[in-house]
């Protein structure tokens, strides 16, 4: 042998050596590397020893074949070049390593294969070139020690080994991969072979003891090699090959080539057509072309009537003589009557002291016997709620991105944000965000971000930096300052990549904006801080809340600060209600001024206004502020009513219930006292009876009205959501309440105003009489004149019918083409007003976060985890099934786009089993001390803990006995994860797994993580997607034997109590809708006499309002959900209004023709519906345009907009022209005479004499004569 020496301060460099098969260069060891400190392992070194290969033996056999099995050529045969300490040493290092590929078996004997190659090797001279050496003492006892070598490797040998180990999984990452942490700066993405054994060769990683020079040589190039080396090309084992000492082939997770066939998803269906276009369309063209002929062929035979026999004026005269009689009891005594209804409102108003108003979305929006509530009440039960997160999201737009031209990586793109002195600049707002103190009452001390911090991995005492907070400067230990480092060598801090809290930083969590794993190039900084979620009855949950106050404070100045180099969006936990609470305390003024307008409307338009003298006596403001009165006092006795029964409130109703109620009322009171204004007094009637007699006429139709709606809301509260069953409650007994006071207290004010205005005494000032008289020819006023003299006649023209006809039908079969096409969901950011920070925060989110919310698959009570099959029906490592509930995820992530997961569970069971491995040293016991027996973490010495909790499997996979299950589980879910064991449970798994007190696994759960879910049809289709996914899983686990029947696994994020609404707001809408449209037409038949005609005809207007509505809610981008839904039967009760009082009135016409009816009710109850509804409800929806609330403007302002448009639309447009065509020829004969078809033309005129007979009770056979 020959060697020339070069020394340079102490070290010396080998340049040459013979290289002969059966030689060792280096055995034995000489002791610690002088290089090296701070070191995970001793870095010892090995001897320069120039020697022929070793037999071993005896013990030195067993280890050997333990460590390095395939130099295994039996007890007698078998050589190496390295001692039992070497192979001591060697073990050590492999332990650490083996930790994250145990996994996969292949993988691992790999790895180990590779070390004992450069270590143990027989021929170790001929792979192996000593290039650095130095001479060491140890125990007084000086050596040559080897510091550096050269190592020749085959490609193939390289590439399997690499191939076999890089897809290996570290669930505790979250979808990590083993080789990211082996791999030094160029993570997983980066990694190729020369890179991964460059990181294991390199002695500043913590591991290798010194440095090895790894060359991989292609097969037959022998270029530059030295003579006689011979690169090692053994045969690595591939993923999916199992080990010669027994180990099984790697899981499909950690080895594609192990994957099963697995079908992809069915193509999603796409949109519906016919004829090759979109089927909708083609549906609604079909239908307008129908309906159209179906109309021309009607106006083709329309000289064909038959007379239709109804009751309908029987019905009316029944219930005119039954409220004329009770209208002249209420007039007689008004004083009286208003004291009654003030004491019945006022009982029934003294519930509302203990009114309970509901503002937490989820009670609001979710029932609580609905799937999703459920399972959020078992997550909630068993596992901690979601933390508290308070994020800055910050970006640099104004700086340019530079190139910087990398040795390792070649030329990279570092945007303008990744700077050092933004990163300073950040560190610098993360450390005073940190440093927040405040003195807290509750606490009766000055309290900190400690005192309510999530610390996962010190929970009980967490200090400062035990805190979890992730940022950008986390990869470095928030040291970033101290160390003066820079783009060009920020790799040679010597620095782990963990945060100072302990867990690893997930680059999604740190930077934002940047695309395939690009990270130099994002352009956001992404800072969080979060905080335990504590119960509100906790006195922390106020100590959090002042605590997001303090960090609201803290960056809402830095955003105002001049100097600061960042355009950023916030948040805080409590961003979101504070947010609502403040726009409804603005938006309280515009209601105000909402119901302010329409007030003086009222009280303007009731006025006959027929003399300037007479205008204080004519007016009617106090009959106007009556009606309001009477409109609040039914809300105040509805709400008073249902808080004293238990039954909670929301805002939701504050702000509807009123404007529906009050649209209800005004319209019965326009009707009321313009039939007033409009009447005659009889001779010898006295005032009361005319009022009596007045509400007789008009009564009716507004029970009518009145019973329509309150049974329609009152079967609207069948509906399953909260928040639309309590609406439709308090909006029934409202409306009941409503007509309750109309015919009780507005009828004795309206006595005691007519008691004032006949006596000339002007209203407000009752004291003061006016001499000029009221005129005897009653007050029509302007708009029914002007209905009756030139609207009705132009629009019943007939002409213009037709052109009415085919272009309502063209809108109709329109909207339900839109209406097919209609958004459904609510986005949080209509929530906000237009001016908040959250709407930046939102878009922040939307555009830079790489990952969605996490998702949990909580397992429930039922399943036995401690037996083998248990085990393999949920892990997904060596071993495991191939459609495990870990595995069955991880399918589902390659098609992110379909199944929306983006990021594959973690699995407390895989680690659970890894963290039992004896080739890891994470599960040991103390064989000296007082702990004999008792777990040992992975951090204490070897010497005191030479036992592992199990002994080594004979094919390599491991699973613990029940006993050693139960008895090792709380110990791994107590131990925290190091360098030395990254296996550990707390923090990670200590909150994933809840065990009875007889120690049964009664719920667990695995976290996965979603793709960016940016709208709510994104939520609505992940929680689909999510729950298949989950039931798939249940129905495999339940074939493994001993689990429960009713066992179940069921996905979790706290967005889904939220979303699930909308899988079946759709159905839910159809249904009470339909409820509310069946009592319109029942009721409207029955109080009409069985007239089924006019009966149907009032729902096809209420039915095409409805659909024309929702169609208008497509063009003006207004997303059905169950606010809309609530506006939407709130629509039918309106559209009754403008509906039922005409038909009604139609009905009950004694005109000759239907058209002569149809201008007869146009003119008279047109014009009141006019004024009461369209004019009452439309100034007041007008000033809601103003308010800063998105939710208001789209959903009070648009929605209602476009309800009472299109119900005045239909009611005094297409209804008139309707009827017609459609309505009933003869709306009377009286049963009790049979009349041929020759004394048709006498029957008008007898019935108008029946009225008249009716009205004075003249007698029978005045017109019994005449028919």
């Amino acid at each position: 042998m020959s060697r020339v020496e070069v020394r340079e301060e102490g070290v010396q460099t080998a340049s040459q050596a013979q290289h002969e098969p059966g030689y060792c260069v280096f055995y034995d060891e000489c002791g610690r590397n002088p290089l090296l400190n701070n070191t995970l392992i001793d870095p010892i070194v090995p001897c320069l020893n120039y020697t022929r290969a070793k037999l071993v033996t005896g013990d030195h056999y067993k280890i050997l074949k333990q460590v390095c099995p395939m130099f295994d050529q039996g007890e007698s045969s078998t050589y190496a070049c390295c001692t039992i300490k070497q192979l001591g040493s060697l073990e050590k290092s492999l332990t650490l390593s083996k930790a994250v590929l145990v996994r996969c078996p292949s993988c691992a004997y790999n790895f180990a294969h590779l070390h004992c190659i450069n270590t143990c090797s027989p021929n170790q001279s001929q792979t192996v070139k000593v290039t650095r050496v130095m001479n060491v003492t140890e125990q007084n006892r000086t050596r040559e020690a080897v510091l550096g070598y050269q190592a020749f490797i085959g490609k193939t040998f390289a590439d399997t080994s690499f191939q076999s180990c890089k897809n290996v999984r570290i669930p505790a990452t979250i979808g990590g991969y083993a080789i990211a942490t082996m791999c030094g700066r160029y993570g997983s993405k980066l990694c190729t072979p020369q890179r991964w054994y460059d990181f294991q060769g390199d002695s500043s990683n913590g591991l290798a003891p010194l440095d090895i020079d790894f060359k991989i040589i292609q097969e037959g190039d022998t270029t530059g090699l030295p003579e006689g080396v011979i690169p090692y090309n053994g045969v690595a084992l591939m993923c999916n090959e199992t080990t010669p000492t027994g180990g099984d082939v790697c899981s499909c997770q950690d080895c594609q080539e192990s994957c099963p066939s697995v079908l992809p998803p069915s193509p999603v269906a796409g949109p519906f057509t016919l004829l090759g276009t979109n089927g909708y369309l083609v549906i609604s063209i079909i239908l307008l072309i129908l309906l159209i002929l179906s109309f021309v062929l009607y106006l083709s035979v329309s000289w064909w009537v038959t007379c239709a026999e109804t009751n309908s004026l029987a019905a009316q005269a029944y219930l005119s003589s039954q409220f004329r009689i009770w209208g002249t009891i209420m007039a007689s005594y008004p004083l009286t009557v208003l004291l009654l209804s003030l004491i019945v409102v006022a009982v029934l108003s003294v519930g509302l002291k203990d009114i309970k108003l509901t503002t937490d979305p989820v009670e609001l929006w979710s029932a609580p016997n609905s799937r999703a509530r459920q399972e959020k009440e078992f997550h909630d039960t068993y596992f901690d709620p979601f933390y508290r997160t308070n994020q800055v999201i910050l970006t640099a737009p104004g700086r340019k991105s530079h190139i910087y031209d990398s040795l390792l990586f070649g030329p990279q793109n570092f945007s303008g944000i990744m700077s050092k002195e933004l990163i300073i600049e950040l560190l610098e707002l993360q450390t005073r965000i940190q440093n927040i103190q405040f003195w807290s009452d509750d606490l009766n001390r000055t309290a900190s971000l400690k005192d309510v911090c999530f610390a996962p991995l010190n929970p009980n005492n967490p200090s400062l930096t035990d805190c979890a907070v992730n940022s950008l400067p986390q990869y470095f230990q928030n040291t970033f300052i101290k160390k003066n480092c820079n783009q060009h060598h920020i790799t040679d801090l010597g620095m782990s990549c963990m945060a100072d809290y302990g867990a690893p930083v997930f680059p999604f969590l740190a930077v934002g904006g940047y695309e395939d794993d690009a990270f130099s190039s994002a352009e956001a900084f992404i800072l969080t801080f979060s905080l335990n979620n504590y119960a509100r009855s906790d006195p922390k949950f106020k100590v959090a809340m002042q605590w997001e106050k303090e960090f609201l404070k803290i960056v809402q100045e830095y955003q105002k600060d001049p100097k600061n180099s960042f355009t950023f969006a916030y948040m805080a936990e409590r961003s979101l209600e504070d947010e609502i609470n403040r726009t409804t305390a603005e938006d309280i003024p515009i209601f105000m001024i909402s119901y302010a307008v329409i007030f003086v409307y009222i009280a303007v338009a009731l006025g006959e206004h027929s003399s300037w003298k007479r205008l204080l006596v004519d007016s009617k403001f106090l009959v106007g502020l009556g009606g309001i009165l009477v409109v609040a006092c039914s809300v105040l006795a509805s709400m008073g009513f249902y808080s004293w029964i238990g039954i909670p409130s929301s805002l939701v109703i504050l702000q509807v219930v009123p404007f529906l109620v009050l649209a209800v009322g005004a319209d019965n009171i326009f009707i009321f006292v313009l039939e007033y204004q409009r009447d005659v007094r009889r001779p010898h009637e006295t005032r009361e009876e005319q009022i009596g007699r007045v509400l007789g006429n008009v009564a009716p139709s507004m029970l009518l009205c009145s019973l329509s709606e309150s049974v329609c809301f009152f079967l609207g509260a069948l509906s399953t959501m909260p928040a639309v069953k309590s609406f439709a409650l308090y909006a029934a007994l409202a409306v009941l309440m409503d007509f309750a006071l109309q015919m009780t207290a507005f009828v004795a004010l309206l006595s005691l105003d007519a008691r004032r205005q006949d006596n000339n005494r002007c209203e407000l000032l009752c004291c003061i009489k006016v001499s000029k008289q009221r005129p005897k020819k009653p007050n029509k006023g302007f708009l029914m004149p002007f209905m009756k003299k030139y609207y009705a006649p132009v629009l019943l023209h007939r002409y213009t019918r037709i052109i009415v006809i085919v272009v309502f039908i063209f809108m109709f079969c329109g909207a339900l083409f839109l209406m097919m096409n209609v958004k459904v969901g609510l986005d949080q950011e209509l929530a906000m007003p237009q001016d908040s920070y959250m709407l930046t925060y939102f878009q922040y989110l939307n555009k830079y976060f790489e990952v969605g919310v996490p998702v949990y698959f909580v397992t429930k009570k039922g399943f036995n985890f401690t037996s083998v099959e248990g085990m393999n029906a949920v892990c997904s490592s060596v071993g495991c099934d191939q459609f495990s509930l870990t595995q069955k995820i991880q399918y589902a992530t390659n098609y992110p786009e379909r199944s929306y997961v983006a990021i594959p569970a973690n699995s407390w069971v895989d680690d659970f089993i890894d963290w039992l491995n004896p080739q890891s040293k994470c599960c040991r016991l103390y064989t000296n001390g007082p702990n004999v027996g008792h777990f040992c973490p992975a951090n204490e010495s070897g010497l005191i803990c030479a036992k592992r909790c199990l002994a080594r499997p004979d094919n390599d996979t491991v699973r613990p006995t029940v006993a050693q299950f139960n008895r090792y589980l709380p110990d791994f879910l107590t131990n925290r994860p190091d360098l030395q064991c990254s296996k550990g449970g707390l923090g990670a798994y200590d909150k994933a797994v809840v065990r009875d007190e007889s120690g049964e696994i009664i719920a667990s759960r695995f976290m996965a993580y979603h793709t960016p879910l940016t709208n709510s049809q994104e939520f609505t289709a992940a929680l689909k997607m999510a729950r298949e996914l989950a039931d798939k899983i249940t129905q495999g686990m339940r074939l493994v034997p001993g689990t429960s029947p009713d066992f179940e696994v069921f996905p979790y994020t706290i967005t889904y109590v939220f979303y699930e609404q909308y899988l079946t707001i759709v159905n839910e809408g159809l249904f009470n809708i339909s409820l509310c449209l069946l009592p319109t037409f029942v009721v409207c038949c029955l109080l009409l006499g069985l007239d089924l005609r006019s009966g149907l005809l009032n729902l096809l207007t209420i039915v095409m309002i409805v659909v024309d509505t929702v169609g208008v809610m497509t063009l003006w981008s207004i997303d059905y959900n169950a606010v809309a839904l609530i506006n939407l039967v709130t629509a039918v009760g309106i559209s009754v209004e403008f509906v039922s009082h005409m038909t009604r009135s139609f009905a009950l016409s004694t005109k000759p023709t239907r058209v002569e009816r149809a201008i007869e009710a146009t003119a008279k109850m047109g014009s009141a519906v006019f004024a009461g509804v369209a004019m009452t409800n439309l100034p007041g929806i007008i000033v809601l345009a103003f308010a800063k609330a998105q939710l208001i403007q789209i959903f009070f302002f648009r929605l209602n907009l476009v309800i009472t448009l299109l119900g005045m639309a239909h009611g005094l447009i297409f209804l008139p022209v309707v009827l017609s065509y459609f309505g009933t020829l003869l709306v009377y004969l009286c049963p009790k005479w049979k009349v041929g078809p020759t004394q048709v033309c006498n029957i008008f005129e007898a019935m108008q004499q029946w009225t008249n007979a009716m009205r004075f009770r003249l007698p029978e056979s005045t017109y019994r004569k005449r028919i």
